[in-house]
């Protein structure tokens, strides 16, 4: 694939999927066409990542000017558990951000705007089983109501302004390579973490819960694949739902039991359960499928053996590490 005709800015660089993205689109597009953002600065090379907070227009703009930004992939988020400890802050994070990146986007001609909405989008009312695209959305999280209004946003700046904003309701993310960030389906890895760490768990949600999942390759591969699909094939610039597994917390830890027969798992839901049920447990996307061809790699089986792996590697890492210093 060709390089773009200007750079590409990740925004939320230092996130869970921001991590990881950053290193995808660096492989497709090239090392020095993919620029770093975020508030904290990472090891990366200086002259390819960019120290600013999204919420700071005048910030933003000068990252876009002096680096030729043509394509923004925005990932800048407060998560849901951490939303509703600061819901002022969350609004803040979420929407002021995005409304500075779609405006600069606008303003300066940009190609593309990619935005992550959410399952958090959906509420109580919301149906639960094979949810579709377009259904009743009633959050009743900061976190989630931030998701509604940036889709809409996304879909008035397209409308309006003809940008190419595209956006996907990501299920919730497994991933080993950053810790979990506050958000609601953090069991879905920390559970991970426990076993091999400790070799027990407590999960903060009930062991029947069930919720959409999706392991980080596949993430990763459907956010590149949803930018690089003709704009004549997209019939919306809201969310596109995605999807890849559904399993309850329970099967999740007979799981994990299956690699590690001494593992054990308590259940013991907090103020996160209420968050969790109410959301979707299964997702209906055959929009994406039928639109961009979205087709989901990894199960449940193949997820965890995936995670253990790679976090066995990584502690052992972290361990010879210590020991050298």
């Amino acid at each position: 694939m060709k390089n773009p005709k200007s750079r590409i800015l990740v925004t939320g660089s230092s996130g869970q999927i921001g991590t990881e993205l950053v290193a995808a689109l660096r492989k497709r597009y090239g090392q020095r066409n993919v620029i770093a953002c975020d508030i904290k600065r990472s090891g990366a090379d200086a002259e390819l990542f960019a120290l600013a907070d999204a919420t700071d227009r005048r910030a933003l703009e000068r990252i876009i000017r002096k680096h030729r930004i043509g394509t923004i992939y925005h990932l800048v988020s407060i998560l849901s558990a951490a939303g509703e400890e600061n819901p002022n802050l969350a609004w803040k994070v979420n929407i002021e951000s995005l409304r500075n990146v779609l405006e600069l986007a606008v303003r300066y001609k940009m190609e593309k705007v990619f935005w992550p909405s959410s399952i958090a989008a959906f509420g109580p009312h919301t149906p639960r089983t094979n949810t579709r695209q377009l259904t009743v959305m009633d959050p009743n999280t900061m976190y989630g109501i931030t998701k509604v209004t940036g889709e809409l946003l996304c879909n008035y700046t397209f409308t309006k302004f003809g940008l190419d904003v595209r956006c996907l309701r990501y299920p919730g993310i497994i991933s080993w390579k950053t810790p979990p960030g506050g958000g609601t389906t953090d069991y879905a890895v920390a559970i991970f973490h426990g076993a091999l760490r400790d070799g027990r768990y407590e999960c903060f949600v009930s062991a029947d819960t069930v919720l959409p999942m999706m392991y980080m390759p596949d993430a990763i591969r459907a956010t590149l694949e949803f930018m690089a699909a003709p704009r004549s094939r997209l019939r919306t610039h809201l969310g596109y739902n995605l999807s890849a597994m559904t399993f309850s917390a329970g099967e999740l830890a007979k799981e994990v039991k299956r690699h590690l027969p001494n593992f054990v798992c308590t259940f013991k839901p907090d103020e996160r359960q209420r968050i969790a049920d109410s959301w979707p447990r299964s997702i209906d996307d055959r929009g994406s499928r039928k639109d961009w061809g979205w087709r989901p790699r990894f199960t449940l089986r193949a997820t965890a053996a995936e995670m253990l792996k790679n976090l066995r590697l990584a502690y052992r890492g972290a361990k010879e590490a210590a020991e050298d210093k």
